[in-house]
């Protein structure tokens, strides 16, 4: 059997080809993938930034959703025509991490998508323990959603968001604007702190304080709007060292700093305002099972405006220019690949 498969060539580049699929071995599940979002570690990928981890012939993708097509020997607990969503780590079992319970953060974990292939193709073969069914009539190209919602729910349980907390988020993505919609709804005062026009936008129209850094000391701006406290919780998901920056001068006195974002290169952090105001801080990474439990739970309670949230779709055979718009004019909030024909 042969499927359609996007693959990433390296130098920025894409190529549809035919590619083999076995049929799925014991303990795996095939899966017919419907919708594929395109992740910021996937942009990292296209520019090159991963090209000694990806190597020069991938499929990249795991934001996805789909039906399972076939299950391997010894898969129980699923069945042929459910509809369902991937979990894209695979835990060795055995290190330190695994053994004491955090297989997320295994020191031998294996991403799907960027250590192996992923989901920027029609037909994908995963370990049946990645495998999520999703909710009754969930729409697919919502279901799609849940991986990027589940980092979000991971990070705001990293910071121990209460009920009437000031939370700043620097960074209005789509990762950035989860977080801020869970740790709305986990009770906080949510602001967005954001460059771009179309994000300040979209997060206004979403009913968040926005902060643009511009238009004056964003430190102060927050420290003002919270009675001279700052931030309870300060979220770091820009990836830029003015973010970094900014996270400090506006953490309140014992406030948690979560880093979020990846960092193409090592930032420079102002260690003397840890000492100064004993702040606290959080590394985040992906996700564990619960937190896709908590973004099924989420999305099924309206949480995301998921259309709202969606702004572009293409084809599987347009995945060139979608990732080229993204780079090239970023006003986008969450761009999908649609890898079914009738997705």
């Amino acid at each position: 059997m042969t499927t359609q498969a996007a693959v990433y060539r390296g130098d920025r580049t894409f190529t549809l080809e035919s590619v083999q699929v076995p049929p799925p071995g014991r303990g795996e599940v095939q899966i017919d993938v419907a919708y594929c979002g395109i992740c910021g570690t996937d942009l990292h990928v296209y520019l090159g930034h991963m090209d000694a981890r990806v190597g020069p012939a991938r499929t990249i993708g795991h934001e996805m959703s789909g039906v399972i097509a076939a299950l391997g020997d010894g898969v129980e607990g699923l069945r042929p025509g459910q509809h369902v969503v991937v979990r894209p780590l695979d835990h060795c079992g055995d290190c330190p991490a695994c053994r004491a319970g955090h297989q997320h953060v295994c020191h031998n974990l294996k991403f799907l998508g960027i250590d192996s292939d992923g989901a920027f193709q029609q037909k994908w073969t995963v370990p049946a323990h990645t495998v999520h069914p999703v909710p009754d009539g969930l729409d697919l190209k919502h279901a799609a959603l849940i991986e990027p919602l589940a980092v979000a729910c991971h990070d705001v349980a990293r910071g121990r968001v209460a009920p009437g907390e000031d939370v700043l988020v620097i960074g209005g993505g789509p990762i950035g604007m989860l977080v801020a919609m869970v740790a709305r709804e986990a009770g906080a005062r949510v602001t967005v702190c954001e460059i771009n026009a179309h994000r300040l936008a979209f997060a206004r129209r979403a009913g968040f304080d926005v902060l643009d850094p511009r238009d004056g000391d964003a430190a102060a701006a927050v420290r003002a709007a919270t009675g001279g406290k700052g931030a309870d919780v300060v979220f770091e998901v820009s990836g830029t060292q003015p973010g970094v920056d900014l996270m400090t001068a506006a953490a309140a006195t014992r406030g948690r700093i979560v880093m979020v974002a990846i960092h193409a290169s090592k930032p420079q952090v102002d260690l003397f305002q840890f000492f100064w105001r004993e702040l606290d801080l959080l590394g985040a990474r992906v996700y564990r099972p619960e937190d896709y439990d908590a973004a099924m739970r989420l999305l099924a309670a309206g949480v995301v405006d998921c259309d709202a949230f969606i702004t572009d779709i293409r084809g599987l055979e347009e995945i060139q220019a979608a990732f080229q718009a993204l780079t090239e004019s970023p006003d986008t909030m969450k761009a999908m690949i649609r890898i079914a024909e009738d997705a």
